[in-house]
């Protein structure tokens, strides 16, 4: 799998008249190589994969990652670096760029400290974007790809249960947290153990708890806390940043309230966030403009007196965020095979706010939905 994706990429530098392109986003790196470097950046130490048009491509990555770098990468070669020796992460830079035509990076993931050293060896005029090829490799899934989404989707289906039944009053938010968190990595290890039988991928569910309950609910991003949930508080349960299994990313959302719908005005907020997602889906197929599913989706929102919404969805796969976006501008005609988070959401400054999100894959004459959990009224009152 990963051989096919370099030597397709490597097809495209071609096409394109690119002599090298050094990949340092760690999904992409993953993505063209199989390798994956937990710490990367958050511990200042670069990894860098260098392919070149002619062939002989080159992994750059700390000498602590050698033993991992040899059983995962599919590359040609590796060269080891250590902190404070020598040039440490430059020293093969030079050679791989000096005199090179056309150099490819990803301008927007390049950590700095990186750029800054790349820009004494190549003149400002032979750099290009590399990031719109990748980005259209990854669009469509492949087979292989599908799968992995809808095994995601079983061990985000896991986590929104086990949150689910932790959602009551006198809980503590963090409690939900460590639900979902447990549920996902057994259902993870469950899958990998079925059907990859790859001890070094970690089934562990790792990321801070995206939720927000009562007074607090306006905040998209609140994390979870040491607040006691109570009696007809709403909650927000997001697992976006949660549902990684086998790096394959996913969207995944509900609002629940907590024995009641304490105030009625919440359920009619609730019905239009749920209408609007609707709308969404009744436009995602194959063939139509990814602005044209977030049109539908805002209209809904607008027409019942919102504010205009933020994106209906993006597109997910190995990162969290990819290529399409459903958003106004984003003019990417949807093709079978694109992995999709679709939202419906209305906000309420300072009162409310309602979401309820999904992941889809786009099929031939529509899309199959790969997260699932009740999202009518009825069925988000719980505890």
């Amino acid at each position: 799998m990963f051989t096919e994706r370099m030597d397709s990429f490597l097809c495209r530098l071609v096409d394109d008249g690119i002599d090298v392109a050094l990949i340092t986003d760690d999904d992409t790196v993953y993505y063209l190589t199989g390798y994956y470097d937990y710490l990367h950046m958050e511990f200042g130490r670069p990894t860098i994969l260098v392919v070149r048009h002619e062939g002989g491509n080159l992994l750059i990555t700390p000498s602590m990652e050698a033993d991992m770098a040899e059983a995962a990468a599919r590359v040609d070669r590796i060269a080891v670096w250590n902190d404070g020796l020598g040039d440490e992460w430059r020293r093969e830079l030079p050679a791989v760029l000096t005199g090179a035509g056309r150099v490819a990076i990803e301008t927007d993931l390049m950590p700095p400290v990186v750029r800054n050293y790349v820009d004494t060896l190549v003149d400002g005029d032979r750099l290009v974007e590399v990031t719109p090829v990748v980005g259209a490799m990854r669009m469509v899934k492949s087979p292989a790809e599908l799968q992995l989404a809808r095994h995601t989707g079983q061990v985000a289906d896991a986590m929104m249960d086990a949150g689910r039944s932790a959602v009551m009053a006198g809980v503590p938010e963090f409690e939900v947290a460590l639900a979902t968190s447990e549920a996902g990595t057994r259902k993870a290890a469950e899958l990998i153990d079925a059907h990859y039988g790859d001890t070094r991928m970690s089934p562990n569910i790792h990321f801070l708890q995206i939720m927000a309950s009562g007074g607090e609910i306006t905040k998209p991003h609140h994390r979870a806390s040491t607040r006691v949930m109570e009696w007809g508080d709403p909650v927000f349960v997001c697992l976006c940043g949660m549902t990684s299994f086998h790096r394959f990313k996913l969207g995944f959302d509900r609002t629940f309230w907590i024995g009641e719908v304490a105030v009625r005005q919440q359920a009619d907020v609730y019905e239009v966030a749920l209408a609007s997602q609707a709308a969404a889906l009744a436009a995602l197929r194959p063939g139509v403009t990814a602005e044209s599913v977030h049109a539908a989706y805002a209209e809904v929102i607008r027409d019942a007196g919102f504010d205009y919404p933020f994106r209906c969805g993006r597109a997910t796969g190995y990162s969290f965020l990819e290529k399409p976006e459903l958003v106004f501008g984003d003019t990417t005609v949807l093709e079978p095979g694109m992995v999709l988070a679709v939202d419906g959401s209305v906000s309420v400054s300072g009162t409310f706010r309602a979401q309820v999100g999904d992941s889809f894959i786009v099929t031939d004459d529509g899309y199959e939905q790969i997260t699932n959990h009740p999202k009518d009224l009825s069925d988000v009152v719980v505890g």
